[in-house]
């Protein structure tokens, strides 16, 4: 049986919701002001694909290949991650709303995250290796036996990381964000000047 295939095609302004996206491969495709709401990703394989003012909260990610693929300021509500296709997977996200995503045990290593709202996101188990956090802000978000190494977070905020639990060596903070790192201790820190 024939797989369907796309490269290059442009999509914009398409109700996913109404008009079901064809299961398939597709290959430097831009999807511009979709609606991707709780559409069936299944098997599908987006290779160097950008998502630009897409809503793709809570769409069905089971052995999704996302391979070199840009989301742009995307509503991504509820996502989880875990559940894609893990060969390969490389994706970005600049400007995207990611509230109560999950990257549980996920392997993120060098990924972009830039002027992101990770609101209540687990990174639960998650390999964040080198993975950029450009003004992200991470109020709720969950880290726990997750390896931060390397990770750059200076510009971000709102973050709770819990150095005994998580893998932090070589990880770049801010000084002000390093209450971040000390809040199980429940101490206070004083701004001096």
């Amino acid at each position: 049986m024939a797989t369907y295939y796309v490269s290059g095609q442009t999509f914009d302004k398409i109700e996913f919701t109404e008009k079901q996206l064809t299961a398939g491969e597709y290959e430097n495709c831009r999807f511009l002001h979709c609606n991707l709401a709780n559409v069936d990703l299944s098997d599908a394989k987006f290779l160097e694909c950008e998502f630009i003012g897409c809503n793709v909260s809570l769409a069905k990610l089971s052995k999704t290949a996302f391979r070199e693929v840009v989301f742009r300021e995307c509503k991504m509500l509820g996502l989880h991650f875990r559940n894609c296709n893990p060969l390969g997977l490389f994706v970005s996200f600049d400007q995207c709303n990611l509230t109560h995503a999950s990257f549980y045990a996920t392997k993120l290593k060098k990924t972009i995250f830039k002027n992101s709202k990770l609101y209540e996101v687990s990174f639960t188990e998650s390999d964040l290796t080198e993975c950029v956090f450009e003004n992200c802000d991470f109020a709720g978000a969950i880290f726990d036996h997750t390896i931060v190494e390397k990770a750059d977070l200076r510009t971000s905020f709102h973050y709770s990381i819990n150095p005994e639990i998580n893998k932090v060596k070589k990880a770049k903070f801010a000084l002000s964000g390093v209450a971040g790192l000390l809040e199980k201790y429940d101490i206070e820190i004083d701004r001096f000047q």
